[in-house]
């Protein structure tokens, strides 16, 4: 398999594999290119390697870039703006982490707290607090690896995952 068919290989299957995690299949795929490519490319460079538009080229970009994986570059004497991916995956990983635990994991914690606010003086209500505790209970737990999990190197996680294995 030459390289550039290989690209495209990783690329597409990069943009398979979000739809699983709950990603946009675009998004991920103007991610691995950026991955895969040896310098920054421009909104009509990943525009023409993905054949998609300049709407959804600068939306996946600037979304990236939300996330905090990918960065704008200015090259002198361009107008144009730049954009690079973080090459190194594992503070890819800790990035990813990080935003989805404040978007997925925070909310759902604060909505925790106030459902907590019921009067618990029912069967019923009772039966419903136990219930909040335990997903309390379970989302700090969760939120505890994931603060291990960023704070981390990649080996001293990997070996920490290895012994509970």
């Amino acid at each position: 398999m030459k390289l550039e068919e290989a690209k495209d290989k990783f690329i597409q299957t990069w943009g398979s594999l979000a739809t699983s995690w709950g990603i946009n299949r675009t998004m991920a795929m103007v991610h691995a290119l950026l991955l895969v490519s040896e310098a920054p490319l421009s909104t009509d460079e990943i525009m023409e390697a993905l054949l998609i538009s300049r709407g959804n080229a600068n939306m996946n970009v600037r979304e990236l870039m939300d996330w905090g994986i990918v960065k704008k570059e200015l090259k002198m004497g361009e107008r144009k703006e730049f954009f690079v991916a973080d090459k190194d995956i594992w503070n890819v990983f800790k990035q990813i982490v990080k935003e989805r635990r404040k978007r997925e994991l925070e909310p759902l914690v604060s909505s925790l707290e106030e459902l907590r606010q019921i009067d618990g003086k029912t069967a019923d209500s009772k039966d419903f607090l136990k219930l909040i505790d335990n997903l309390t209970g379970v989302t700090s737990k969760a939120n505890v690896l994931l603060d291990l999990a960023i704070k981390s190197d990649e080996n001293w996680l990997m070996s920490k995952l290895l012994k509970l294995l």
